[in-house]
């Protein structure tokens, strides 16, 4: 190693919410050894949901959505390297290339970077205005282009990311029209009647809300969009367009080192890949899931949120501190859009009926979903104590009367009994 090369006992790469776990679970189990967590952004590490909730609405300053403050991660004494990003990576030697050209050399790396946006490849896509919601920057730019007088939004993409854009920039003025390819909004993750009240809520606040539409290409105007072209030749005119079409997993080094998996890349149950020393983390992970039997590939699953980061991070952690603890956890989701609050807990892919509880005229209502009788996932809009109850359900796989889960009167930690 020359002089300007580095080396940690432990290299966390990515410095989100799986990777600020993982540090934080290392000291808070008693690993002494040097941390070195290398960030691509320039930022320390931050909450990403409120991107496109409150920071976007400016409810929350960027302060208050950092994870730490500066002074925590030095008191823990570890190191931060920003604005920097894994480039390649050889797994025998246990180095890691940066993008300036420097190497890692590393006893242990836990891999937490996450995804990049999914782009569009149609025509115009690289226009300026044209914006995903993944990063500070991102909203940044997005917000100065509000402040410069954007009014005419088009939103392409109908799922967490895309719903919550179009809440928040429907309160804050602009005409919006959102664009989803299928036949219906949340189609991946929700059921129909879900589906149905988010749609029939977003259209009375005023979004023109469209499915099973195709966008044909983004018209632009002297290097900037103007407008979006559907498939049968309707054109929206529109000052700024968000993309919300999913992510792509960042594990392309990981790849090249010979890691296996297909979607992401596969972990064990203490999220170790299958190269020596690595683990991987957080929404590039794929991983057996105990609450995925429905899943399309035998329980094998990557999720995309905060709760599967964390706790693969603190997985991770104590496997390194040589006290593991394999991964099970039940997944949970969260989204705000107006005065809603839909929280998710369970996975309901492959589901094969659903429980209606409550009346979702009262804007505050559970959908219950079950597999074999089995409840394996609820949504919950505006109703947290069916959320907190609903969870033991789930963790016991309940098999309870579908009329005794629609009778709302009745709480569900009664019918865990």
């Amino acid at each position: 190693m020359n002089e300007a090369d580095l080396a940690a006992d432990v290299v966390i790469v990515g410095a989100g919410h799986g990777g600020a776990q993982a540090a934080i679970a290392l000291r808070q189990n008693g690993f002494v050894g040097t941390v070195l967590m290398i960030g691509r952004e320039p930022e320390l590490p931050y909450e990403r949901p409120p991107l496109s909730k409150e920071y976007l609405a400016r409810e929350k300053t960027f302060e208050r959505i950092t994870i730490r403050p500066e002074a925590f991660w030095a008191d823990k004494q570890i190191t931060m390297l920003l604005g920097t990003e894994v480039t390649a990576l050889d797994a025998a030697a246990h180095e890691a290339k940066l993008s300036d050209g420097r190497k890692v050399r590393y006893g242990q790396l836990i891999w937490a970077t996450g995804g990049d946006p999914r782009r569009l490849t149609c025509l115009g896509h690289d226009l300026a205005g044209v914006h995903a919601v993944r990063t500070r920057a991102d909203v940044d730019q997005l917000m100065a282009e509000l402040d410069a007088g954007a009014k005419r939004a088009v939103v392409i993409g109908g799922g967490y990311i895309g719903l919550e854009a179009a809440a928040v920039l429907t309160k804050l003025g602009c005409h919006v029209t959102l664009l989803e390819a299928l036949q219906r909004v949340l189609a991946r993750v929700a059921g129909e009647a879900l589906s149905a009240f988010f749609e029939a809520d977003h259209r009375a606040h005023g979004v023109d809300l469209r499915t099973s539409v195709q966008v044909d290409h983004i018209v632009g105007e002297g290097g900037r969009v103007s407008g979006v072209e559907l498939a049968d030749g309707t054109e929206l005119p529109a000052d700024l367009v968000i993309v919300g079409i999913g992510i792509i997993p960042c594990v392309e080094p990981l790849r090249a080192a010979g890691a296996e998996g297909t979607n992401g890349v596969m972990v064990d149950a203490e999220c170790r890949t299958s190269l020596p020393d690595v683990y991987a983390i957080g929404d590039c992970a794929a991983h057996s899931n105990a609450f995925a039997d429905g899943a399309a590939h035998g329980g094998i699953v990557r999720l995309e949120s905060v709760q599967n980061a964390n706790d693969m991070g603190t997985t991770a952690a104590k496997s390194i501190c040589g006290t593991p603890v394999p991964y099970h956890a039940v997944p949970w989701f969260w989204s705000n859009q107006y005065d809603l609050k839909l929280q998710t807990v369970g996975l309901s892919t492959g589901h094969d009926a659903t429980v209606l509880r409550g009346d979702p005229a009262t804007r505050s209502f559970s959908v219950i979903y079950l597999k074999a009788g089995k409840v394996i996932a609820l949504d919950c809009v505006n109703m947290i104590k069916d959320y907190v109850q609903g969870r033991k359900l789930v963790e016991a796989g309940a098999v309870i009367a579908p009329e005794r889960l629609a009778d709302a009167s009745v709480p569900l930690k009664e019918l865990a009994q």
